[in-house]
This record gives structure tokens, sequence and C-alpha cells, in this order.
């Protein structure tokens, strides 16, 4: 998404709050007003034994710092309590999972913010197993600037947040937006600064904020590239995505000026009428990446975001999605910090809905041992802008072209050309790099209906490239693509709709 977009929008829905508080250098931060404000929760006596209830019944009451809002019958047929969380998180909420004996379901209210800018800090930490819900686009949860949240699931017992749609079992393959999704903002530099120019050199302007996308005046950004917003891991995000108003919209996740020490691993966004994970600036690195069924980009990065990411697993909504991924800083292509995306072994299939990848905004762009392939139509692979493809040094901060190296691709056309950079531009870039192929055909196996994304024999005929040279971060193997063969378990038991069709089939909350 265009970050042009959001740059001053309000948050016009009616969950939305009314912002007085003032974060950093006078912007404004969500977090006063008509909002509840959740105590720190203090060490409660131990309640006197219960008969053990019936497996499958509700829990009896609600943890310290949410609300017991009745009982909720699951499209499974379980019955869990229903425990809100609402306003704001102030020291420490932890949301625990209950036996299955006791079966507890969260529900968000409105938009829940984690701490305040500039003011108190809270964590939010979430245990293994745990299901939360949101019933309408105005339900999201927000972590500000200073404050953590830790959601560590497991492969077995994964985090998923959902709709409540989707609790009722009331969903299906193709329902989208039907809850916010998550915001994170952080202290690490980004460009595309809100006031006092674009341009951050160095990432040293204390003064280099913006307005986050979606919520009001949420606000993003800072001098701390180690900044840690917290752990998230072992993570779904089901049927998030909302338009608050014409352009501007909630994200499956969105990571706004996130910092290095942050922990994003493992994570899952489905059906998001929006971008699936977007990266505005910061410095967070991200691996075991899924996007399924995404209606806009599936991966975005803008305004000076500098990561990593390896294993990322991207298949677009059949018929919708925009491209599988798109970034840029359109408009403000020499500012500083200049992007600097790295990907490895990822798998882009697009519906055909458009290319699968744009690459423009005067980033600085790498992919390594990936797989792009089109079901549908569509090309493989549009630059636009000449700060895009200019030599390292020209620019500010400028590293180079995009680089390509042991990528497959699988497209009715390789290449693009829609005014900008021609395609003998893009085919020198790609010929640049060592074992691409331009024309592949996609031999991609199809395991199980759902999951047609391992690899073939001409996938696996491509030599890899030993990513470690370019970061630590990365990690050597010895194939192309997210997904090895049908012995590679790395996405298995904590993802939906890859090894079956259960996305639209309600959590098992016991």
């Amino acid at each position: 998404m265009n970050k042009q977009k959001f740059h001053s929008i309000l948050f016009a829905s009616a969950a939305a709050f009314i912002v007085t508080g003032c974060g950093a250098d006078s912007v404004a931060s969500p977090g006063e007003g008509n909002i509840v404000v959740l105590p720190t929760p203090a060490p409660t006596p131990a309640p006197t034994p219960t008969p053990t209830p019936t497996a499958g019944t509700p829990a009896a009451d609600c943890p310290v710092g949410t609300a017991n809002v009745g009982v909720i019958t699951t499209g499974n047929g379980e019955q869990a309590r229903n425990c809100q969380v609402s306003g704001i998180v102030q020291g420490n909420l932890v949301l625990p999972k209950r036996p299955s004996t006791a079966n507890t379901v969260y529900s968000l209210s409105g938009g829940v913010e984690v701490g305040v800018d500039g003011g108190t800090t809270g964590i939010l930490t979430i245990e293994p197993g745990v299901t939360i819900f949101g019933s309408s686009g105005g339900d999201f949860l927000l972590v500000n600037r200073g404050s953590q949240i830790f959601a560590e699931g497991s492969a077995t017992a994964p985090i998923i947040f959902t709709s409540r749609q989707n609790i009722l079992g009331q969903t299906g393959v193709d329902s989208i937006g039907q809850w916010g999704g998550i915001v994170i903002l952080g202290r690490a530099p980004i460009s595309d600064c809100a006031t006092g120019g674009a341009s951050n050199p160095g990432g040293a302007r204390a003064d280099c904020e913006a307005i986050v996308e979606g919520p009001s005046n949420a606000v993003y950004g800072g001098t701390l590239p180690a900044d840690s917003s917290g752990r998230l891991s072992y993570v779904q995000v089901r049927y998030p995505g909302f338009e608050v108003s014409p352009g501007n919209e909630l994200n499956g996740i969105t990571m706004a000026g996130v910092g290095s020490g942050t922990f994003f691993q493992n994570i899952q966004v489905h059906n998001s009428s929006d971008d699936g994970v977007e990266w505005f600036g910061g410095r967070v690195n991200g691996k075991n990446l899924v996007m399924t069924g995404i209606d806009d980009d599936s991966v975005d990065s803008d305004s000076g975001y500098k990561g990593h990411n390896q294993f990322v697993l991207a298949v677009q909504r059949v018929g919708g999605g925009d491209h599988v991924m798109e970034a840029d800083s359109n408009g403000d292509e020499d500012a500083e910090p200049r992007q600097d995306h790295k990907l490895a072994n990822v798998t882009f299939v697009s519906s055909g809905g458009d290319h699968v990848i744009l690459l423009r905004g005067g980033g600085d762009y790498a992919f390594y041992n990936s797989v792009f392939t089109s079901r549908n139509g569509g090309a493989c692979i549009d630059i636009d802008s000449a700060t895009t493809v200019q030599a390292a040094g020209a620019g500010p901060d400028e590293n180079g072209p995009p680089v390509f190296q042991s990528v497959f691709l699988s497209c009715p056309t390789a290449f693009v050309d829609d005014g900008n950079i021609t395609v003998a531009q893009i085919q020198t870039l790609f010929n640049a790099g060592a074992n691409n192929t331009a024309n592949g055909t996609s031999t991609l196996a199809n395991v199980a209906a759902a999951f047609p994304f391992l690899n073939g024999a001409n996938e696996s005929g491509i030599t890899p490239f030993a990513v470690s040279s370019v970061n630590s971060f990365f990690e050597d193997v010895n194939y192309i693509g997210a997904v090895r063969d049908a012995n590679d378990t790395r996405f298995q038991g904590w993802t939906c709709g890859l090894y079956a069709n259960d996305c639209a089939t309600a959590p098992t909350i016991g």
C-alpha cells in the first residue's frame, strides 16, 4: 500500500477512540478519552477448591484485567467463557490458556491498546493455545511505542487471532475483513517523516515520526534500531483487515518502526482484506511467514524498512489479490534511510490479478533462492522508477539495483514494462545474478488439494545461493523456495489451510 494514502487520516469508524494524549514532539497518540483503563493485575488469594467441571464447559470466571461478558457456543459445539479485553493495558496483563474442562475465549472490544505512547507502558502476555476474536472492523489490537507484546504459541498450540464469525463457525473459504488486525508501533528509524522533511539521514532524527495507517493518530518511529516490541511466534491471524476510510485500511499485521530486538517468526495471516504484513520502516527481521488468501499485497514494505525475511510462503487470494509483494516509498525516492529489503527462500504464488512483485520508490531489494509463479496471467517482475535501479553510491544510502540470485520464474510473462523501467533493463538485472531461470515451467507439487506449493523437479534443479554470506540471520539450505518437499514440516501443525481446508473451521478452544 502506498504510504501517501494515510498521512493525516483520522480513524472515522464508530468504534474509533477520541485522541487527546501526546507522544514525543507533541504528536498525538491514541490512549486517552473515554476509555476504560485496565489496572495492573494484583495477586489474588487462592480460591476455595470447587468441583472439577465437566469437560468442555465454560470457565466460571475471567482472569484479572478482563471482563466476563457471558458464554459463547462455538461452531464446534464447545462452550467457552467470553473474557473481554478493552481500553488500555497498563502494567502486565496475562491472557492464560484454560484447560479443556474450563474453556475460555478472549474478545477485543474496540481498539485495545497496550500502553500509552510517551506515557505509561504496558505488557500483554498471551499464552500458547489462546484464541482471541474481534467482532467488527473496529476491534483491533495496537501496541504503542515503548510497550510490548509477548504472544508465543507453539507448533502444536498456536495463538489464534480471528473473527467472531469464525468462532461461531460462520466463515467460508471466501470470507475476509471481519475484524481489524494487529498494529505494532516501535521506536526504530523510519523515512517519510511527517514533519521537517521526509529524509532522516542515518536514522538519527529524533523528530522523524509518522502516523500509521488505520488507527487514529497512532505514532511510530524513533532513533532506536534495536528497539524491542516483544516476541511473536506461532501466531495465526485469520480474516483481518478493514477499511477505516477510503484508502485507509487496517492490515493483517502492521509493523511500523519496529526494531530488530523484536522476535517475529512463525506467523500466518489468512484472508486479510488488505495487506498480509506491511512494514513501515524499522529494522525487525522475520522468518517462517505464511500469507494465504490475501486480497491486497501479501508482503508490503516502505518508509525506509531495512530487514531480512526468510522462508516466506505467500499464496494470493483466488480471483482477487494485488501484487504478492509491493515495495515502495513512492514520492520520496531519495529519502533516508533508504529501504533495503532482502528476502531468501520465498515461494510467491500469484492469482494472476497483478504482477508477482512490484519494486519501486528508489529502495534496495534482493531475492535469493526464490520461486515466483502465477496461476493465471500477470508478469513475474515489474520495476518502476530510475532511482530503483540506480548504481551503488548514485544516491544517498544507495546499495545498487535489485539483486536476484538462484531465482526461478514461472509466469506467462517474465518481465513487464508499464512505462517505467524497460523489459530489457529488468532482464539485464535478472541475468546479472547466478542460477536464475526467467522462463521456467513450474512443477510445484500438489501434495493435497490445498497445498500445491512443494518444489518439483524443475525448482529442485536450481543450485541454491549461500545466503549466510549476505547476513547471519539467513540460514543456508540446499533448496530454493519456502518449502523443500513433503518431508519439510516447517509450516505443519501451527498453520491453517495449507494441509487441509480448515481455516473456516471454528478453532478448538479447549
